[in-house]
């Protein structure tokens, strides 16, 4: 019998809230499968299992905010029957373990604070003719008060996302009916945006504080990858055309490959090296606010897969739908500016990662080419690493492999 408790979904988090069940007592669950939703301070995210079985019974409640390792159900392996209880029987139900000291018996599962009783929110997929939402702009929209059905959805597809909630309850007339406003408790509740930059600055103030950073930059000749990215995309419809990011992720990916010590996780017991590459990608959320989901075994991927890849998790994660796995398993992150911007920028390593690849937006540059001085398209790559890891060579070889990866695009 396997407990499904509250799992970590980021290096700072120590609390979240249960806003959907998508299982009932009696499913039959495979190890992988969205079980439920929680409400953390980066947005909602789906959270799978691990344990293949049948649920037995859900331990919490919907609006609890519970600590991580709480227990959130009961799962059964396969082929195992359910404990015989005192209520089974017919009688009261029994506490398990109870210390024979113990006052009274102590609960299924204690919340982390008083629960505020309000309606559970409705499935996030729609049924036929319905409002698709995501679970945190339903939750919102519940203790503001106001009818899906009356807003205006800025995400894919039309759904009604946190901020379209936030903004429509910024504009509401004051002359509403008293029913209408938020409690006192929801009023005062920190909006979404400033809740997520206190996670950021948690999680970057730990990695400042802890790991020993040290970085090493390159500027790149990015005339190849450009003109090959043109004519690749000149034959193809607008939906299926590559960006130049996919092309970095996947150069990124191949070099995390091939020099091993930038890839994986630095934990208590020291560097644990990872084998498949899951690339953390930085995706800036409208309104503000960044996440960087995982894509997973990168460096078995190609361009269009890995292109693909990137579009559903930026879809996504601006919709509020990432998974928990997403969120943790990345082993490096790759960071890009995009087309404008700054000419570089320096990262701050994603614990417990060891390495970020922040890449500058192109820039077009004087640049040597068999030595003469020619207008090329440049951009400039610095690798932010963790030295209880890596070195200054290593640091170095993965730079070189990139660079040489992206004067051959053809090949990726």
């Amino acid at each position: 019998m396997g407990v499904f408790a509250m799992p970590s979904l980021g290096a700072d988090m120590e609390a979240g809230t249960l806003v959907e069940w998508m299982i009932k007592p009696g499913d039959e669950v495979r190890r992988g499968d969205v079980v439920a939703v929680v409400e953390t301070q980066k947005g909602a995210i789906e959270i799978e299992t691990f344990e293949a079985g049948t649920v037995r019974e859900l331990t919490a409640d919907l609006g609890q905010k519970l600590p991580v390792g709480a227990p959130l159900a009961v799962i059964l392996a396969e082929g195992e029957e359910a404990p015989r209880t005192a209520k089974d029987e017919g009688g009261e139900p029994a506490v398990a373990a109870a210390p024979a000291t113990a006052p009274e018996p102590k609960p299924k599962a204690a919340p982390a604070e008083p629960v505020v009783a309000r309606p559970p929110p409705a499935p996030t997929a729609p049924p036929p003719g319905g409002i698709a939402a995501s679970p945190a702009a339903r939750k919102r929209a519940g203790e503001l008060g106001l009818k899906l059905e009356n807003l205006t959805g800025s995400g894919p597809g039309g759904a009604i996302l946190l901020d379209d909630v936030e903004r429509a309850g910024t504009a509401r007339p004051a002359q509403e009916p008293a029913a209408d406003k938020p409690t006192p408790a929801a009023a005062q509740k920190p909006s979404p945006m400033a809740q997520m930059r206190k996670a950021i600055a948690a999680a970057m103030s730990r990695s400042k504080r802890e790991i020993p950073h040290f970085y090493v930059s390159q500027t790149i000749d990015l005339q190849p990858a450009t003109a090959w990215l043109e004519a690749t995309n000149a034959g193809r419809e607008p939906a299926d055309r590559l960006l130049m990011g996919a092309l970095f992720v996947r150069a990124g990916a191949l070099a995390a490959a091939k020099v091993p010590t930038v890839n994986g996780h630095f934990t208590e017991n020291g560097f644990a090296h990872s084998e498949p590459v899951h690339a953390g990608v930085a995706v800036a959320l409208r309104g503000g606010g960044l996440v960087a989901p995982a894509l997973f075994d990168a460096q078995d991927k190609g361009l269009d897969a890995i292109m693909a890849d990137m579009r559903d998790l930026v879809s996504r994660a601006r919709a509020g739908r990432l998974r928990g796995s997403e969120m943790t398993k990345g082993t490096i992150t790759i960071s890009a500016l995009g087309e404008t911007g700054a000419e570089a920028m320096t990262g701050v390593i994603f614990p417990p990662q060891v390495a970020l690849v922040g890449i500058g937006a192109p820039q077009r540059r004087p640049f040597v080419v068999d030595e003469k001085v020619v207008p090329r398209e440049t951009v400039t790559v610095v690798l932010s690493v963790d030295h209880r890891v890596c070195d200054g060579r290593q640091a170095a070889k993965f730079l070189a492999v990139f660079d040489e990866l992206m004067q051959s695009p053809e090949a990726l």
